[in-house]
């Protein structure tokens, strides 16, 4: 899931505002975002081990998160999980969750 979510961020031009704050090259980000979410889906709590708390607002306060990255993160987002999760019940219930996280992020207007 990790992996893909960069795979669409690096190929959509939708997400090019997105794709614009991350450092090149992205092999660490993924791996830091597959080990979130392995804690956050209730997996070994990977991040936590390695980098403590995700603290995951605070981690992103140097970037400037507005309304619009927010959505282009959730477009990248709701593409995986498109593809890679059958059950509609379960896609329902990530996409609140990752749209509540999404949300959560905005630091500016």
């Amino acid at each position: 899931m990790a992996e893909r979510f960069y795979d669409v961020m690096e190929s959509d031009p939708r997400a090019k505002d997105l794709l614009a704050i991350h450092p090149q090259p992205m092999t660490a980000i993924h791996q830091k975002f597959y080990e979130f979410l392995s804690g956050w889906f209730g997996g070994p709590q990977l991040f936590e081990e390695k980098y403590g708390h995700p603290r995951l607002r605070a981690r992103h306060m140097p970037f400037t998160i507005d309304v619009k990255l927010r959505d282009q993160w959730l477009l990248c987002m709701y593409q995986v999980l498109d593809e890679q999760v059958d059950d509609e019940l379960l896609k329902m219930q990530l996409r609140q969750r990752f749209t509540q996280l999404a949300h959560h992020m905005i630091n500016t207007d």
